[in-house]
């Protein structure tokens, strides 16, 4: 992953919103605000937001002369929602959503002296936006409260209602951010995990979240902006920009396919149901145990821990994990190659099989045996500072140059048993078997880092496994296992032979792996 992609409620904030102010359009306190916000909360059938919730538990008001008639629910096009009521002999349509969307909506305002509703006119609406950015500012999330009284006779809600409304005020909630946030934000950085907040939430609100959070602000894109946008335009303008506000569920979306388009991995962060198409466009959808059932059911991995400090673990690991993945098919790739060849080649001129099928088997399973604890190795500190993808030309490139090597060690074994030691059939088969399982076994102690494999210490099991393994492969012709096998016991100077073959063998590696990764590199660089 090197693109996270993250809501702002629960992950940079703590999720734990309050009813901060309720004040009308003058930004004097309002009682009357706060009743309809509740009104509207209590009868809404929907699924209560953090907002309703926080509405709701702020002051308990008495409504049992009140009777609910219908509602237009909350969908994320439109933002708000719509509760008819009815009291007495009256019928009032209640309207609650994103500030700037309600607005449009009115024709009229509440004065705080509380005399009849005055025309919204241009210098009573800039008034209004100035009241409602000044509480953004300060990092309060903010939501619009209107109202229109309905004919007695009216018994059904539709959205054409939701015109010629009376302005009755804010009604502002507090999200304090998360400390740790922040901290674990900057650590995915030095990760080179590029962070892009998407939120449904004002970009005044979202900035003052980051300042709080020391996050840089590289760019905004609202949901407006990105809905004039093709999908090439908006590919080209995912980069530059780190915040997209006010965007709805299918603009989220959008984003996320246009940083895909552009060839990152990217992963979103979220947890209510507006993510759930986001998180099944991500390559990576991660959402936390206290989500929603449909946000939890379409990420691919579930934060038992409302924390980032948690994710950033998650991809040290998965970068560890990975960096042993490809010790074993560089390793794997490169002794098997070699030892294709050679197989091959022997063929040609020996009278006999180089090695038993059996005594093949037998060398595969003992090598592996072996690798069975790299899961449990270390890596280099340089493997884990930047995302990496599965680069089948890396391991074809270092298979061609490393796996020859081997080969060519293993045709000079073979020279060693039939020239020098004039062996057998039986003698030739055991001399190649302890030697290509000597030199792939302990070639690991090479291969596991990119520098000088005396400054790399390996995990204790894996070196205790790799040199038991090598020390059965020496033994094993001494004992009536490796007469089972075909093996007879071959004499000192194959073994003293030997020894300096593979110290020779593992130094030449090492000094072709250096220059492998340095051609590699320079060759990388001039393509990027």
């Amino acid at each position: 992953m090197d693109v996270l992609c993250t809501d702002k409620t629960g992950t940079l904030t703590e999720a734990i919103i309050r009813l901060d102010r309720h004040i009308d359009g003058q930004g004097q306190s309002s009682e009357r605000v706060l009743e309809l916000a509740y009104l509207n909360s209590h009868f809404e059938s929907g699924v209560k937001s953090p907002l309703d919730e926080a509405i709701l538990a702020h002051q308990p008001l008495e409504i049992s002369t009140w009777t609910k008639i219908d509602e237009v629910p909350f969908d994320f096009e439109r933002r708000r929602v719509s509760v008819l009521v009815h009291r007495l002999q009256s019928s009032t349509l209640i309207v609650k959503g994103a500030p700037e969307d309600i607005l449009k909506l009115c024709t009229q305002y509440e004065p705080s002296d509380g005399s009849e509703p005055a025309a919204l006119d241009e210098v009573a609406l800039a008034s209004m936006h100035q009241q409602c950015c000044g509480l953004e500012e300060k990092g309060l999330r903010v939501l619009g409260v209107a109202w229109r009284q309905t004919p007695l006779t009216q018994t059904h809600a539709v959205i054409n209602d939701e015109t010629e409304l009376v302005f009755a005020g804010f009604v502002a909630f507090l999200d304090p951010p998360k400390e740790s946030a922040g901290v674990a934000l900057a650590s995915l950085g030095a990760l080179g995990v590029s962070i892009k907040i998407v939120t449904g939430d004002s970009d005044l609100v979202t900035k003052h979240v980051c300042v709080q959070l020391n996050i840089p602000v590289q760019g905004v894109l609202t949901g407006k902006e990105i809905a004039l946008l093709d999908d090439h335009a908006l590919q080209a303008r995912v980069e530059a920009n780190n915040l997209f506000c006010r965007v709805n569920p299918a603009q989220k979306e959008r984003v996320i396919r246009a940083l895909r388009a552009r060839g990152h991995v990217v992963g979103y962060l979220g947890d209510g149901i507006n993510d759930a198409p986001s998180l099944h466009a991500a390559d990576i959808g991660l959402s936390v145990d206290s989500a929603v059932d449909v946000a939890k059911e379409a990420a691919d991995m579930i934060l038992l821990k409302q924390d980032l400090r948690v994710l950033h673990a998650g991809v040290l690991e998965g970068r560890r994990t990975f960096g042993n993945i490809m010790k074993y098919i560089m390793m794997g790739t490169s002794s098997n190659f070699g030892n294709m060849f050679s197989m091959a080649g022997a063929a040609l001129f020996l009278p006999f099989l180089p090695m038993l099928p059996t005594q093949i088997l037998l060398n595969n399973i003992l090598y592996d045996i072996s690798e069975i604890p790299i899961p449990l190795d270390k890596v280099d500190e340089q493997e884990v500072l930047r995302p990496r993808t599965l680069d089948l030309s890396f391991i074809r490139n270092f298979m061609l140059v490393i796996g020859p090597i081997s080969s060519l060690f293993d045709f000079l074994t073979f020279y060693v048993m039939l020239v020098v030691l004039k062996a057998d059939e039986k003698l030739f088969q055991t001399g190649w078997f302890v030697e290509s399982l000597c030199t792939q076994v302990l070639v690991i102690f090479v291969i596991r880092t990119r520098g000088n494999p005396f400054k790399s210490r390996p995990h204790p099991l894996l070196t205790a496994t790799s040199l038991s393994i090598v020390l059965i492969a020496v033994l094993l012709p001494f004992t009536p296992v490796g007469s089972y096998f075909g093996f007879v016991p071959p004499p000192l100077d194959f073994y003293l032979i030997l020894a300096g073959m593979v110290i020779v063998y593992l130094v030449l590696v090492q000094i072709v792996k250096h220059f492998f990764y340095k051609w590699h590199d320079t060759r990388h660089a001039r393509v990027r």
